[in-house]
């Protein structure tokens, strides 16, 4: 599985969402393999990633990108936000953390 995490320039912002993502991965004791990238928003395409998490207010610039595939986040520096939404599409996946 693939995620990626998407901001305006695909540098710091983006960058910042992946390190937490990869932290709460271990948290949680997931042992699927997950590959985490990011990347800017021109370079969101639908086959990019199986998830984008992105700040929400991002969301309108990724058009092609289909709704269920999105994972908005309130605040891109609350690691709760990027937690909840994460485990979100764990459990949609039934892939298994604590």
């Amino acid at each position: 599985m693939k995620f990626a995490c998407v901001c305006q320039s695909g540098l710091v912002t983006s960058f910042m969402v992946q390190m937490n993502l990869q932290s709460i991965l271990q948290e949680e004791g997931v042992t699927e393999d997950i590959t985490i990238e990011h990347m800017d928003v021109g370079s969101a395409t639908p086959d990019a990633a199986d998830y984008f998490f992105v700040e929400s207010t991002l969301t309108a610039a990724l058009p092609n990108i289909p709704a269920e595939k999105i994972a908005a986040l309130t605040s891109i520096i609350d690691k709760d936000v990027a937690r909840e939404a994460l485990n979100k599409v764990l459990d949609k996946e039934n892939i298994s953390h604590n």
